[in-house]
């Protein structure tokens, strides 16, 4: 008895030996077992189709590519051509809604989170700007329908920027409020014992300690909007001609391939799988350009 209880590695041998701690063992076993096998073939099954879409992808995108993709505008039915004029419509309303966009989302941000902490206006802008985050891009395109199409009677590229600027903002609030909440009091505790105003700590200090990660929102955001067809439908509608005209309907990528896919010509389908291949490599390249100012390496 003496020497079970002053060796507790016995002990211990002797309480997982016995049938009950063997029984509930053996149970927890099977149990790990079926739920990894689960979480293994959910994997599997998601890859698959990722694997099958991006395959198909490849193979339609890149059988369509050539240098007239770039160098031509968008052909009639039964007539080679490109996707010139798609896009530079899509370069220029993303741009413009971009610009637009990131000054309202960073200076909201900043307001976040170097002014109104924990006041109740933050709290109102914060719920806010998480509806905006999660609303259907339609829905923007609607609206933005509704204020600027209709008022202005007619499509125009302008309305397409207003409406990519609306799904820029939020996400680059976000971002920035995060980030600078990364930022840690000590930098701004050490800027304000030499006397510096807070807009200078803000715009010297804490924007220097969070722009890399400000610049990861930003080019999120850019990856969101470029392949957005809905709140383009209701803005900028399209334009089968080069335009640079920003008052008129302007041609862009998404709702090309939109049309070019649903329509029963091969060659357009063609352009569509080309163009779809094109925005698929534009919104990896961007992430993992924002992955790249994300990481440590890039902060330091």
């Amino acid at each position: 008895m003496a020497s079970t209880l002053g060796n507790p590695t016995s002990l211990g041998n002797s309480a997982v030996s016995s049938p009950t701690a063997q029984a509930i063992y053996r149970r927890r076993r099977r149990g790990n077992t079926v739920l990894l096998s689960l979480s293994i073939g959910a994997t599997i099954f998601g890859l698959a189709w990722l694997v099958l879409i991006l395959g198909a992808l490849l193979y339609q995108g890149f059988s369509g590519l050539s240098l007239a993709v770039f160098t031509e505008m968008t052909p009639p039915p039964g007539s080679s051509g490109g996707l010139l004029n798609a896009i530079w419509g899509s370069l220029i309303m993303t741009f413009g809604g971009v610009i637009i966009g990131t000054p309202v989302g960073i200076l909201a941000g900043t307001y976040l989170s170097e002014y109104g902490r924990g006041n109740k206006l933050s709290t109102v802008v914060r719920f806010i700007n998480d509806i905006l985050l999660a609303a259907p891009s339609i829905v923007i395109g609607l609206f933005v329908y509704e204020v600027v199409v209709v008022r202005m009677g007619h499509f125009s590229a302008f309305a397409g920027m207003a409406a990519l600027a609306i799904l820029v903002i939020p996400v680059v609030v976000r971002t920035t409020e995060d980030m600078l909440n990364l930022v840690p009091n000590q930098l701004r505790e050490a800027a304000a014992a030499l006397g510096l105003p807070r807009s200078i700590m803000i715009r010297h200090v804490a924007y220097k300690a969070a722009m890399s990660g400000i610049v990861t929102g930003v080019l999120l955001a850019i990856a969101r909007v470029s392949g957005e067809t809905a709140p383009l439908l209701f803005t900028a509608l399209n334009n089968q001609f080069w335009s640079a005209d920003l008052n008129a309907p302007m041609s862009s990528l998404p709702v090309t391939i939109f049309q070019f896919a649903l329509s029963p010509y091969p060659d357009w389908q063609k352009l569509a799988w080309t163009g779809a291949l094109l925005i698929t490599f534009t919104v990896l390249a961007l992430n993992i350009v924002a992955r790249a100012f994300l990481s440590p390496k890039a902060q330091k």
